[in-house]
């Protein structure tokens, strides 16, 4: 176990976002761990489990971590991410109550179409990100992370509770599913094989419910965060099991864990929450302006609305940007300096990158150092080495849209 706490370290999974029971052998910290539909099959597979957010989740399977990441890359791979909180927005309302916390436009999803939003505060903070999906079945399915699990369940049921005050229609409820993400190049005919619906008409960032390898009342969502295409199944917890042994029996399906998921989202430019944006970064610090919905720009109505929409005008003091090195790879909290070596900003997420062979990272810099091409330097174990400011995403991401 130790040699998997030491892996996730040297490729940089953000331990400080995870719980200090990462850093002890499982036995010790089992009976407090909540553990998914998969927990027992993770073990039967060589899953190497650790702490992470509360959970027990494997770091690993029996290949190695660059081999899980370059396999879902040219095959596909599939991840537990049970552990997310699932919730259903329910009631006449539902959008009303939505909006009040989130920027993005939800009023204008289509039946099915989700969208990737940001919880803010009045100070412009983002309290977490999230997908929320208006379904056709006529609530809104939301998707946030496990380490926000207990602050954003409360953010929601006291705004539920003070609308319901006011006579609105709007319910919560958590769903208590398994959350399997199949992801990479072939997934789509993998999952073809189980499923009646064609997948061809279902594009990125929609969603249907249907029978998948026999297991009925799935959600499948296509999305992910990998940066390939790819579907997240939101699956009954009794189906759980049945439905990953079926995916696995296809070869072109390995089992990947919490360490492949962090390079490959890392590649793929994605933010990791805690890490790369916390309570303490606006949307465009953290070069997330597109969420911000149109309609909702103009009817200046989110939550911290007043400090976000003058950033978008004027000049912010920091920004998110990709950063790229050789030598040795830029970890969490590696200061960033500017050429004559005074320090300008911080890193956020490094690693090495499987695909490229080279080191990536996120940090935030002056906006006078973000634009791609501009050569840093990053202090790496009290070394300074070059680095410059690049373009996100690190690899192409692979997204499947209609043509």
């Amino acid at each position: 176990m130790q040699r998997a706490v030491s892996m996730v370290a040297h490729l940089g999974l953000r331990l400080q976002v995870l719980p200090s029971a990462l850093g002890r052998p499982l036995s010790c910290a089992q009976d407090v761990l909540r553990r998914t539909p998969l927990y027992d099959f993770h073990l039967a597979h060589g899953g190497k489990m650790v702490a992470f957010a509360g959970w027990s989740l494997p770091v690993q399977y029996r290949d190695s971590h660059v081999a899980s990441h370059l396999h879902t890359r040219r095959h596909c791979s599939l991840f537990d991410v049970s552990h997310m909180l699932q919730t259903k927005i329910l009631g006449c309302d539902r959008v009303k109550l939505m909006e009040s916390l989130v920027v993005g436009d939800i009023a204008e999803l289509r039946p099915n179409q989700g969208t990737l939003s940001l919880f803010t505060n009045e100070a412009g903070g983002i309290l977490d990100d999230l997908i929320v999906t208006s379904t056709s079945e006529g609530y809104l399915y939301v998707v946030s992370n496990a380490g926000c699990w207990d602050k954003d369940l409360a953010l929601m049921q006291g705004k539920v509770r003070e609308l319901q005050n006011m006579g609105s229609d709007v319910s919560l409820e958590v769903v208590d599913n398994g959350l399997l993400a199949l992801q990479g190049p072939t997934a789509a005919q993998v999952l073809q094989a189980g499923v009646a619906d064609d997948l061809r008409k279902l594009p990125f960032m929609t969603s249907a419910v249907m029978e998948v390898f026999g297991v009925s009342g799935c959600r499948v969502t296509r999305c992910g965060y990998t940066g390939e295409d790819g579907v997240e199944i939101s699956v009954p917890a009794a189906g759980a099991v049945h439905l990953a042994t079926a995916l696995l029996e296809n070869p072109e399906v390995k089992l990947a864990g919490l360490a492949a998921r962090d390079s490959l989202r890392l590649e793929a430019g994605l933010c990791l929450y805690g890490s790369d944006i916390d309570e303490h970064t606006t949307p465009v610090e953290g070069s997330l302006s597109w969420t911000l919905g149109k309609r909702r720009r103009t009817a200046m109505d989110f939550p911290g609305a007043s400090v976000i929409l003058p950033q978008l005008k004027g000049k912010v003091q920091r920004r998110r940007v990709g950063l790229m090195c050789e030598g040795a790879p830029m970890r969490a909290h590696s200061p960033i300096l500017n050429m004559e070596g005074t320090m300008i900003g911080t890193v956020t997420s490094g690693c090495p990158s499987p695909c490229l062979k080279k080191n990536v990272a996120m940090g935030y810099v002056p906006c006078e150092y973000s634009r791609p091409g501009t050569p840093l330097l990053v202090e790496v174990r009290r070394k300074q080495q070059m680095a410059v400011v690049s373009k996100m995403p690190f690899v192409t991401t692979n997204y499947y849209t209609l043509k």
